[in-house]
């Protein structure tokens, strides 16, 4: 039994590494379908949330969440502990522009971190950063900002402050 269990594990992780190599190029597609989108209208496509989630888990070798799972995207297991992490995205045109936010983080979902992975025009990733539930709480919590207090939207470089970078280009 345990050569056919040991065989079983290895045929799944060939398919799920398979499945990773055909979303890769899939993702590659239509990066080039997003530029040229962006180029033709000056609007973007709309699908930084799908690539952010495919990098950060082929970069820091995590596992994807069950689909429409609420509140968490990525699953990362490191000596016997599970981390719930939500992946955020941040589009950089022009990094000379204050003020730019990520998107809402519900402090009602269960999740124990924030990824923010930030990419370049051409949707490729630059870096990633990571902050705990903790400090993402008291940011958010943190009275003064509309945005922030209200819909749950850090600004960017608040974001950077509270977090700290787990993988760069």
């Amino acid at each position: 039994m345990v050569v056919g269990g040991r065989l079983r594990n290895e045929r799944d992780k060939m398919n799920k590494r398979r499945e990773a190599e055909e979303i890769g190029r899939v993702l590659r597609s239509a990066k080039r379908l997003a530029r040229r989108y962006y180029t033709l209208t000056g609007r973007p496509l709309g699908i930084t949330g799908e690539i952010a989630e495919y990098e950060a888990v082929r970069l820091l070798k995590l596992e994807r969440s069950p689909v429409r799972q609420s509140g968490y995207d990525a699953i990362r297991r490191r000596k016997g502990k599970l981390t719930k992490l939500q992946v955020k995205a941040r589009c950089i045109l022009d990094p000379s522009k204050p003020g730019q936010r990520i998107g809402q983080i519900r402090l009602d979902r269960e999740w124990d971190a924030v990824l923010l992975v930030i990419l370049d025009r051409d949707l490729e990733p630059v870096a990633i950063h990571e902050a705990g539930r903790r400090a993402v709480a008291k940011a958010l919590l943190t009275p003064g900002s509309k945005a922030r207090n209200q819909r749950g939207a850090l600004a960017l470089n608040q974001f950077r402050r509270i977090a700290r970078c787990v993988w760069r280009s």
